[in-house]
């Protein structure tokens, strides 16, 4: 599936502004993934919501995030709770309906995904701490 223009707008203005401006919040929800080609570690706010001994989140733009293409080549990723890391297993759930999903997330977030999202995916990741 092509870019639109509106999927290249609102990957220029989360790249640049507002993932630059959230990774600095203190209580932002983080999810850090390794680079598929550097090994480092990048880190993106997401929302979503920890349900027991998982956390539940999805994908605006499905397979085209750089952070779902870092999980497919390494599925052991980090995620920042209320300003506390928990390391995991993230699995991608394409079957999973995500408007169904959506509206169990947080509100706010949901609202954002449905409105900016072109190919919505559904990250669950098993917490191990």
């Amino acid at each position: 599936m092509a870019d639109t223009a509106r999927d290249r707008i609102t990957r220029f203005f989360q790249k640049n502004v507002a993932n630059r401006v959230m990774r600095r919040m203190p209580f932002q929800t983080l999810l850090e993934t390794t680079g598929r080609k550097s090994g480092e570690p990048r880190r993106t706010p997401v929302g979503g919501r920890r349900v027991d001994d998982s956390f539940w989140f999805v994908s605006e733009f499905g397979e085209k995030s750089h952070y779902v293409r870092n999980i497919m080549a390494d599925p052991r990723v980090r995620v920042r709770i209320n300003g506390r890391w928990h390391r995991g297993t993230a699995h991608l759930l394409p079957d999973d309906d995500t408007e169904a999903r959506l509206r169990e997330l947080p509100q706010f977030n949901s609202i954002g995904v449905r409105t900016f999202g072109t190919n919505h995916l559904t990250v669950r990741v098993d917490l191990v701490d």
